[in-house]
């Protein structure tokens, strides 16, 4: 038998990993050879064990999963990283893809689902499922915001005034709201609450 796939479990929820690796336990073709729980452990873990292929969840303390991503793809550019998230929004997606990713698994995800993803990545080649190709599709699709933009998103979605915004970002009420109004035209939104919204959907801005 060949050898088998060395895979490195990557997600601060004990009880996710855990039956991760029982999983991965059952395939003769396969063996978990470290589990990290944020994201600079994985990036500490991938230096020491160079695993064939990892999986890494998108929220991890410490250094986010898009953060690992690019950092263990710099050091490691033949890395070949599963994403493993609950998260669906398609900024989520774009940047986990963007940092070399080279696969997108949702966690409501059949078992043979992910097997077939490890073993697919591991020929190197790229597993997307269709339903995420599709959200991919619609962000790439898209204008995309200024980082200036994106800070006065955030702050909307964190229930800030336009004058709160201009005090925190050191800029006029005036400039806030053309940079609102730019923010609207871009989300294919008609106010701040559906601005908000749809930036959660999406993955834009996240509530910690």
């Amino acid at each position: 038998m060949s050898e088998s796939i060395q895979i490195m479990v990557v997600d601060d929820h004990h009880i996710v990993r855990q039956g991760l690796v029982a999983l991965i336990a059952t395939m003769p073709d396969m063996k978990v050879v470290a589990e990290a729980a944020d994201g600079m452990q994985a990036i500490e873990l991938h230096r020491r064990y160079r695993p064939d292929i990892t999986l890494m969840d998108l929220r991890l303390p410490h250094k986010n999963g898009v953060e690992a991503i690019a950092q263990i793809r710099t050091e490691f550019p033949t890395a070949r990283i599963i994403v493993l998230t609950t998260f669906d929004g398609d900024e989520d997606i774009y940047r986990a893809l963007q940092a070399g990713a080279k696969g997108y698994l949702l966690k409501g995800m059949t078992a043979d689902e992910l097997t077939q993803a490890i073993r697919t990545v591991h020929s190197g080649k790229s597993r997307i499922p269709a339903v995420v190709a599709e959200r991919l599709a619609e962000r790439m699709g898209g204008p995309s915001l200024t980082s200036r933009e994106l800070d006065v998103l955030k702050r909307i979605v964190g229930g800030r005034s336009n004058k709160e915004i201009a005090s925190d970002l050191f800029i006029s009420e005036a400039t806030v709201k053309t940079h609102i109004n730019s923010i609207l035209s871009k989300l294919g939104v008609s106010d701040r609450t559906q601005a908000a919204t749809t930036a959660l959907q999406r993955g834009i801005v996240h509530l910690d």
